[in-house]
Order: structure tokens, then C-alpha cells, then sequence
């Protein structure tokens, strides 16, 4: 086993160790999602954390450390993790503070490894690198087609799986004497993927999450997609338009018959703040926003949060603004589910998960419907939705708004 070790501070008077950091997070059956996370110290007793995956980096503020213990608020998903920490060695839990009594997930973290994954000096030769169908099948025999993109270099793997709703984000790991082992922590779950090679263009394997696994199908083929994520929502026979109303930040009631909607093509995002894909998908649709919004164009949100109670959707609605400057409007629909969807949108019909995008004309009539998004770590799947996007977007601002 190769663990190598980068060149980092010394310990800081506070007791943790400045530097990068191996976490793990316990997942089903008795495995260990591993993480990097690098240690920071910002102010006198102040840090930053950044959780490392692939490309990915997710700077966490607001670290303080008391006694023998750190605390890591991870804000965007409600949740953090509390560490003792003793010399090198850090142990605690993982804890999602908007379920009540969470007993948490078993964390541990050593300092100075910098590797996730344990290299092998006989690591198999089959390559994973390209693009393969995916089968998921769960444990109840449910099975769904998703795709899978990878991409090795000097025996790191990363890529990223893209199911109808979104994407796995930033998945990294390593080749193994059989197959490649992958994981992923972002701040919301613990990912770790196992497989094991059947032959050139062929794997199986499981998915661990903290609730459970999933059997994996993996077939090399380079055409590989995903349904038409334009043709998995629809609105229901002879509906047209939607004819919600509900409250901003500010307890403003709000529909699309307000002024400021008037003839303008309007972009309506069904999200939640605990959502990463709807993450991606704000940190596009903010900034895009701001270049756009005197072609004639506005952008609405419509979130479902954790609990059906205003102040906190609100507290964690504002958060979300704000971390990525979202100017447009955010509107609270009630609790997360499918049944509130329902009923705040009775128009809409099979609504399968969040992000859902829906693309309304001059005259408030919804054109197209977008299911789930593609993010970064999905490369081309990313910047062909972003290509679509911008020419539907323009499609809708040439028509005549009385036509």
C-alpha cells in the first residue's frame, strides 16, 4: 500500500493539524467512503475546510475549534461534522441537523494522507476510460439505465454517472487489481462505487450510500444517453399555462401574472436547496440571469425544503441566493415530495425529480419541460444542455408576443 505524504504545516496552537486530511464516512454493509479535505487556519480562531473531488472544490467556512473538538458547518445541505481530534487522528460524526436527534454517521480522518485510494503495483489493464450504459438495479429489482463517463491519468480515475435527474458530481478513485474503486463527498452524501472488470468492455459492481446499495451493469459503448430529458415531464392533456401562487422571501404573494412577467419568456426552476444538481444548475442560471435579463427574459424558482415551514425554508432559501448571487426570484412551495409538487403545480404530470426546468413563452405558456441537470463533472452532457438552452432561450425571445 503506497500512502504518500504532501509537505504541511505544523500544528497549530489550537491543536489541528494545517494541511490536507483522508477522511472516511461509514456507508452500508460495514464500508468506508474515503475523502480529502485540506485544513485551513483563516484567523486567530477561525478555518476553512475544502472538500476535494476530482475538479471539484467546496470551500466550507465558518470552522471553529473548541476544546479537543472541530466543528465543520457544511450550511448548504443543513448539516456538518464534529471531530475530536487527537495528534493526527480526528473521530466523530457526520450530522444532518434538520432530521431531530440524528445519531449521525461515523467519520475518522488521518492527517497527511493524500492519497483517497490505495495504489496497487498490479492494477488491472483494462482501462475504464470512455463512455458505458449503467444499469442500476436496487435492491427490490428496480432497474434504470443511466450512463457512466470516465477518464484515467497515471492510474486516477475520475468521471461521473448521469441518471434522468442530474449526475453523481465528481467521482475519483483508483485502479484496482480487478476493476476501479470510486467515491465522492460533497457535503450532502457519501458515495463509494466498487467494481470489478468481466472483461474489456464489461463490470459489475455496487454502489454504497448510507442508505443502502445498488447492484451495478456496466457496457462499454460510446453512444451511450439517456432518455429525452425534454419528454419525461409533461403538463397534463389540453393545460397550457401554470396558475400558481405562492410566497417570496419576503411573504409577497407571487404568480406569473404579475407585471414584471408580462410578455417576457420566463424560466422556471423546481428545486431544492438541498439538491447539488440544482446547485449546478443555479450556479448557471444566476450569472446567465444577470447577462440576459434586459433581453426580455426572467427566472423564477419555485423550492421544496426539508420541512413545510417557512423560516426555515427561508433561512435556507436565503443562504442559497446568496451563495451563488441569484437575483430572481425564489418562492417557497412547501415541504419536499412529489405530492407538494403536485399540488402547488396540479398542471404538471410526471414530475420525477428536482431540478425541473420549464420554459415559458411571451403569451405564459409552458413550451418545453426539462427534467434533472448535467453538471461540470458531466463534460460534453454539460455544455450540449447549456448550447440547447441558450438556442431555445433565444427560439422563445423571437416570436412575436402576440402571436
Amino acid at each position: 500500500m503506497i500512502l504518500s505524504v504532501g509537505i504541511l504545516s505544523c500544528e497549530t496552537k489550537q491543536g489541528v493539524q494545517e494541511g490536507t486530511w483522508r477522511g472516511e464516512l461509514a456507508v452500508a454493509e460495514g464500508k468506508q467512503a474515503p475523502f480529502l479535505f485540506d485544513v485551513e487556519k483563516t484567523g486567530e480562531d477561525s478555518f476553512t475546510v475544502t472538500l476535494r473531488n476530482g475538479e471539484e472544490r467546496v470551500k466550507l467556512t465558518g470552522v471553529t475549534f473548541a476544546g479537543d473538538t472541530l466543528v465543520i458547518p457544511i450550511t448548504a445541505y443543513d448539516a456538518g461534522i464534529r471531530g475530536v481530534v487527537k495528534g493526527e487522528r480526528m473521530e466523530g460524526r457526520f450530522l444532518k441537523h434538520y432530521i431531530e436527534g440524528d445519531s449521525g454517521v461515523p467519520f475518522s480522518a488521518t492527517y497527511g494522507v493524500t492519497d483517497r485510494f490505495p495504489f496497487t503495483d498490479h492494477a488491472t489493464g483494462t482501462s475504464i476510460d470512455g463512455r458505458w450504459d449503467v444499469l442500476f438495479i436496487s435492491q427490490e429489482g428496480d432497474t434504470t439505465r443511466n450512463v457512466g463517463l470516465f477518464k484515467s491519468d497515471e492510474g486516477v480515475v475520475t468521471g461521473s454517472i448521469l441518471t434522468s435527474t442530474g449526475d453523481l458530481r465528481f467521482l475519483e478513485g483508483v485502479y484496482t487489481e480487478e476493476g476501479v474503486h470510486l467515491s465522492a463527498f460533497g457535503g450532502l452524501s457519501p458515495y463509494l462505487i466498487e467494481t470489478t472488470f468481466t472483461g474489456s468492455d464489461r463490470f459489475e459492481g455496487t454502489f454504497y450510500t448510507t442508505r443502502g446499495t445498488t447492484r451495478l451493469l456496466g457496457s462499454r459503448n460510446e453512444e451511450a444517453t439517456l432518455a429525452d430529458p425534454y419528454s419525461i415531464a409533461t403538463l397534463k392533456e389540453g393545460v397550457e399555462t401554470l396558475s400558481f401562487s405562492l410566497p417570496d422571501l419576503e411573504g409577497n404573494t407571487v404568480s406569473l401574472s404579475d407585471e414584471r412577467f408580462r410578455d417576457k419568456v420566463v424560466i422556471l426552476s423546481i428545486l431544492g436547496s438541498w439538491c447539488p444538481n440544482c446547485l449546478d444548475e443555479m450556479a448557471f442560471l444566476a450569472p446567465w440571469y444577470e447577462a440576459n435579463r434586459e433581453r426580455g427574459v426572467e427566472v423564477v424558482g419555485i423550492a421544496f425544503e426539508r420541512k413545510d415551514d417557512f423560516e426555515y425554508a427561508k433561512k435556507a432559501i436565503t443562504r442559497l441566493k446568496e451563495r451563488y448571487h441569484a437575483t430572481y426570484p425564489i418562492l417557497f412551495g412547501g415541504e419536499v415530495g412529489r405530492e407538494s409538487v403536485e399540488g402547488v403545480l396540479p398542471e404538471l404530470e410526471n414530475f420525477s425529480g428536482y431540478p425541473t426546468t420549464l420554459f415559458i413563452d411571451r403569451q405564459g405558456r409552458v413550451r418545453k419541460i426539462h427534467t434533472g441537470f448535467s453538471g461540470p463533472a458531466t463534460g460534453l452532457f454539460y455544455e450540449s444542455f447549456i448550447k440547447d438552452f441558450n438556442t431555445l432561450v433565444d427560439s422563445l425571445l423571437a416570436e412575436d408576443p402576440q402571436s
